[in-house]
């Protein structure tokens, strides 16, 4: 663990398992197949610029987002790798996009006129990845009507769009093969009526989807949560940890029988406790919902989270663990000797999924990282 003692709480990440998940991935599908790390949102949380940093080392196909402010933002860190926007822009986003050479993800015949009219404005060739919705629902052309918006897509490649990809979202890799099966025949029944050449990136599974049906890996797969110590779905196999946070003890108080803690006096001390203070709370991304159910191991020990979490402090009952002192640390995710809780324990204790945990973790915690020369 690196600590710096003015921290009141930070965020460790460990980029060897980072890249350790990374070489899993690659394995269970194959060299043909390359990686599309998803680094929308912060990279999940983890940290933009120290995961591209990391991940280049891979030598990946290029880095996927979701929003033109993303995708500009990893050329300003000097990424040279195709960057793609895998979520659909709004309209007066295009142009920016276009030129500064960002690859779009389209999903209707309006979004190939915008990008194409964008693109004879700029003077610069649009790149395109057609989107296919095969059972999603949010985004993406018809899989059923292919054959009629193909005159689209052809007519923007004629105006000079170069088709670089096409994909679909899997809506339950993570829990299922039936209906991964479902909309991989979906896909390539649409990619027929295109007469897709080879030259295009086929890209359909995320992480889930690698790990339970890599035979459909295809050109590319788009990964994500499995990188970052996530669980992918359910049966499928852990990854690595990669995220561990903590805080401080900033305050130790010896409670009496009768004595509430937090806002609606939701806990109350049955007898006498020592509790104490952590300097982390919802603010910090920590979810509310763990008040009264969830835990922080203290000295290899879980101490309960007790009353409602604050937005600057959680308080935990210390009664059975010894010798805790002012700035000791407590481990919210992470190991401490034996006692290990995992990003994805937290999200069942809070009733929520991994990617809203990670993506949760605030900008004022600290991002320590360990590893590659400890960045």
């Amino acid at each position: 663990m690196l600590t710096n003692p003015s921290d009141r709480a930070w965020v460790e990440v460990q980029a060897d398992a980072l890249l350790r998940n990374v070489s899993t991935l690659q394995e269970v599908v194959g060299s043909s197949s390359r990686l599309i790390p998803m680094v929308k949102a912060d990279a999940y949380g983890v940290g933009l610029s120290q995961v591209v940093q990391t991940l280049e080392t891979t030598n990946p196909w290029g880095f996927g987002v979701a929003t033109l402010d993303e995708g500009l933002e990893l050329q300003k860190l000097g990424v040279i790798y195709p960057i793609l926007i895998v979520s659909p822009l709004p309209p007066a986003s295009t142009e920016a996009a276009v030129e500064a050479g960002l690859q779009l993800g389209i999903s209707s015949p309006e979004a190939l006129s915008l990008v194409t009219d964008a693109a004879e404005r700029v003077g610069r060739s649009a790149e395109i990845h057609i989107e296919i919705d095969t059972g999603i629902g949010r985004a993406g052309f018809n899989w059923k009507d292919a054959s009629s918006w193909k005159r689209d897509l052809d007519h923007a490649i004629e105006l000079g769009a170069r088709w670089v990809g096409s994909y679909t979202h899997l809506h339950s890799a993570d829990e299922g093969h039936d209906t991964v099966l479902e909309q991989w025949t979906r896909f390539q029944d649409a990619l027929r009526q295109l007469d897709v050449p080879d030259s295009v990136l086929i890209h359909i599974v995320n992480s889930a989807g690698a790990l339970r049906i890599p035979e459909f890996a295809a050109s590319a797969i788009r990964t994500g949560i499995f990188l970052y110590g996530g669980r992918a779905g359910v049966g499928l196999p852990d990854p690595e940890p990669v995220v561990s946070v903590y805080a401080r003890v900033v305050h130790i108080r010896q409670a009496h029988a009768g004595d509430t803690v937090g806002y609606g006096a939701t806990y109350r001390a049955e007898t006498n406790e020592c509790w104490a203070s952590l300097g982390i709370g919802y603010g910090d991304g920590i979810p509310r919902m763990l008040g009264n159910r969830g835990s922080i191991v203290i000295h290899g020990c879980r101490a309960p989270i007790i009353g409602r979490i604050s937005m600057d402090v959680t308080v935990v009952n210390i009664s059975e663990i010894p010798n805790v002192s002012l700035g000791d640390v407590g481990t919210l995710i992470g190991s401490d000797q034996d006692e290990q809780i995992t990003v994805d324990d937290v999200a069942e204790q809070a009733d929520t999924i991994g990617y809203e945990i990670l993506t949760g973790l605030s900008p004022r915690l600290p991002r320590i990282w360990k590893g590659l020369d400890e960045q």
